[in-house]
């Protein structure tokens, strides 16, 4: 995954924000009005999620578990295991609709790559692919082909409840995919049955699965750090909130310009949020459920990143575009990144990585640090397909999610050896220029149309992966999940996003200094009365099942 992945929103609901369905005008109240008022959280509640039934593959150097630790590599496998027997197309036309958030692939005549896939799917495997250009540009084209009605075979449905009307966009153009995958079915489909459940959660909406499920790391965001950057201080150890605002100015040097962290507000209030023990989106005691923004924890975190704001530790480009090589260059400090893209920085860049774990903000704080939803979002599949063809597609989608140490993962990575990549004395896979500009430029899109388990390997830094295997264990230590994970809620869908959004720039406006933070109280009035309260009652209804 990209390192701007998570700057476009999987790390919260306004990545998605403003995505309507152009092509349910014509939907009446006699179709399916499928909604989580009308029983929808009583039948999740009833359904049978797939079954998990571990794939055998080459065994991790340090293994990983259910919780959300990875497994880890410190070498690339010598021995590979096979996860499908034979190519699953027929030889037809495979249509995707799907999005990249690096280089764009290039096309497939000219894509040795691409080429290759189509042999091992046994099938054209033509996706359009959508360039990350801005929030719109998957939304714009998702919208087009729903209201044009050339609907592709398998289309990604984002993350974060974005789409609005999803129940009834779902019951009109797409499959209801519970009979192929529920329980014990899943297993016609070995590398399907082989992710997490929680993964599978994010698929289902009243009830039915309603596509299979893009996996991606169960980790959450991350505050990595260049360690130099901190060698002067005793590294980046910090007995609370002030010891922390205490070495961040002695280690900032505006005249060198040298800063100790990115201009992510709003990511920055997040994790300081986990030092003073917020809740991971909500917090749910006796069956009531308060928000985040609610709690006295998050406030405290606003409150402390304006004292960070006015010591000048952000970078004062608030569009700063080359976070990466900054820290690189031990120009700043610290910055925010979801996990699975932490792992792609890290065979990117060359400086020596390490996070902070959350620490007691104050006396008598509990840190927590808040987990991911285990997805990014589902593929749904075209209702035009019969049941013949469904097969087929989950057959494609199965390869596309084979796990590391089999031979379709090798190829889906890197592509064709010595081609793509080479193996290097010690067995490492290491990509050519000719790997990085269509293997890896391929592969992104393909991750969003079904994904293997996240694991660690870092080719060449068997030390570096130990290491983030072990402080994934201690983040696991004080982990937390959002109780609403794989619950509906229409209002959420169709308000959460714009309301997200206006809460981050009343934030934005209260750390940089435009605003006083009493806005906060009044933001979070109308945050509540925009929706929250409702999206609140919604949760609830449907964490009580009824």
């Amino acid at each position: 995954m990209s390192t701007n992945l998570s700057r476009r929103g999987f790390m919260g609901a306004a990545g998605i924000a403003g995505l309507t369905v152009a092509g349910l005008s014509t939907l009446s109240a006699c179709g399916s009005g499928a909604t989580v008022s009308k029983g929808g959280s009583k039948a999740s509640a009833k359904l049978k999620l797939p079954t998990y039934a571990a794939v055998q593959t080459a065994p991790a150097d340090l293994a990983g578990n259910a919780a959300g630790l990875d497994a880890t590599y410190l070498r690339y496998p010598k021995a590979l295991t096979k996860s499908v027997a034979k190519a699953p197309g027929d030889g037809s036309r495979i249509t995707a609709l799907t999005e990249t958030f690096t280089t764009p692939a290039p096309p497939q005549g000219k894509n040795a790559y691409w080429q290759e896939l189509n042999k091992r799917l046994g099938a054209r495997f033509d996706m359009t692919i959508v360039v990350d250009q801005g929030v719109d540009a998957y939304l714009q084209k998702f919208n087009a082909m729903m209201a044009g009605g050339d609907i592709p075979d398998l289309v990604w449905f984002p993350p974060n409840q974005g789409i609005q009307r999803v129940p009834e966009l779902l019951d009109a153009k797409f499959h209801d995919l519970t009979p192929y995958l529920s329980g014990d079915a899943v297993k016609d489909y070995p590398n399907l049955a082989n992710l997490p459940t929680t993964a599978w959660k994010t698929a289902v909406v009243n009830g039915k699965i309603r596509g299979v499920t893009v996996a991606y790391g169960s980790m959450g965001q991350v505050y990595v750090v260049n360690q130099d950057f901190w060698k002067p201080v005793g590294g980046a150890e910090f007995s609370s909130a002030e010891d922390f605002l205490a070495k961040g100015k002695e280690l900032l040097d505006a005249k060198r310009n040298k800063y100790v962290l990115e201009p992510e507000y709003v990511n920055h209030t997040g994790m300081f949020g986990q030092w003073f023990g917020a809740p991971s989106g909500w917090r749910l005691e006796g069956g009531k459920l308060v928000h985040m923004y609610e709690t006295e924890e998050y406030q405290e975190a606003v409150a402390f990143a304006v004292k960070v704001a006015k010591a000048g530790l952000f970078w004062p480009d608030p569009n700063l575009s080359t976070t990466m090589e900054k820290m690189a260059q031990g120009s700043l400090g610290a910055y925010v990144q979801s996990f699975p893209s932490f792992l792609v920085d890290a065979k990117t860049y060359d400086f020596p990585f390490g996070v902070i774990v959350p620490f007691a903000a104050k006396a008598g704080a509990k840190p927590r640090y808040s987990m991911g939803y285990g997805s990014v979002g589902y593929t749904a599949i075209n209702k035009k397909a019969d049941a013949k063809r469904v097969k087929m597609l989950l057959g494609v989608m199965d390869y596309l999610a084979a796990p590391f140490g089999t031979e379709e993962r090798l190829f889906l990575d890197n592509g064709i050896e010595g081609t793509h990549f080479t193996r290097t004395a010690k067995g490492d896979v290491k990509l050519t220029a000719k790997g990085s500009s269509e293997a890896v430029t391929t592969a992104m899109p393909l991750a969003f149309l079904a994904a293997g388990p996240e694991y660690i390997y870092l080719p060449g830094q068997p030390e570096l992966a130990g290491m983030i295997h072990g402080w994934q264990q201690e983040l696991l230590k004080i982990s937390q999940t959002n109780p609403t994970s794989g619950h509906f809620s229409d209002t959420s869908t169709s308000k959460s996003p714009s309301l997200t959004t206006a809460m981050a720039d009343c934030q934005k406006d209260i750390i940089a200094g435009r605003k006083p933070i009493s806005a906060y109280k009044e933001q979070l009035r109308e945050w509540r009365s925009g929706g929250g309260d409702k999206m609140r009652a919604e949760f609830e209804a449907s964490l009580a099942g009824k």
